[in-house]
């Protein structure tokens, strides 16, 4: 029997059952098309944040935004004052220029990884090690001495050694953390730099070059400041 058209109704069945496998084929191919090009198009910061496993830094002014304070002993004034925080204006001078000549640096002091490592808090780290922006100009700044602070940061944590050190704060005591740069390797290294106790010279040495950048917290302040904060808040004074 053929219909009015002359087709055959189960030819005509499997013609429409033919065109729904090709047309649901094509629209799972597409479907998986847009699911690539989305994936593309996910913003490489992302990729390397999932990636990224290290405690990431916050730079001075977030470190300083409790480091002002008078009653933690403003650690951020003594750190103005002190050489780190010149430590990228000081490869501009002319002596820095001199010095990465005689290297044969490819590029200006100010510029040059050789330099940078050591005059900027993290350089050469991926975007996703930066929780808030530091900025290169800053210099040294706290978290090159202190480690990476996101994850330790807050008040509670902070006023916690144990679990500050947990969380990414390095040891004050470890000379090692400063030997990574005041070595024989840096240009302006001078092996008899520092005079010991004994009347011997040495180019590096861990006590007299902490003595050099003092910014400690107040003793009556270390350990108590949540009990301080509260108090003073209670008697509806301002913490400074």
């Amino acid at each position: 029997m053929r219909t009015q058209r002359g087709l055959n109704p189960l030819t005509t069945m499997n013609c429409r059952r033919s065109r729904l496998k090709r047309f649901f084929a094509a629209t799972l191919v597409l479907f998986a098309g847009l699911l690539f090009a989305a994936s593309l198009a996910i913003p490489a910061k992302v990729h390397a944040e999932s990636e990224y496993t290290g405690h990431r830094y916050v730079g001075v002014r977030k470190c300083g935004s409790c480091h002002k304070k008078e009653l933690l002993g403003n650690q951020r004034a003594a750190w103005r004052k002190a050489p780190h925080a010149k430590a990228l204006v000081t490869l501009k001078n002319e002596e820095s220029k001199a010095i990465a000549q005689r290297m044969g640096l490819k590029k200006s002091p100010d510029n040059a990884p050789e330099c940078l490592r050591c005059h900027v808090t993290a350089f050469g780290l991926p975007e996703a090690a930066f929780a808030y922006e530091v900025k290169p100009d800053d210099g040294v700044q706290c978290e090159s001495c202190h480690g990476p602070g996101r994850d330790y940061r807050k008040k509670k944590i902070m006023s916690d050694p144990e679990k500050a050190r947990k969380k990414g704060l390095w040891d004050s005591d470890d000379a090692s953390i400063c030997t990574q740069c005041h070595n024989r390797e840096s240009p302006t290294f001078d092996p008899k730099r520092y005079t010991l106790p004994d009347g011997s010279t040495a180019g590096f040495d861990f006590d007299l070059a902490r003595k050099k950048i003092p910014h400690p917290i107040p003793k009556d302040t270390k350990g108590h400041y949540l009990e301080i904060e509260k108090r003073l808040k209670a008697e509806g004074k301002k913490v400074r």
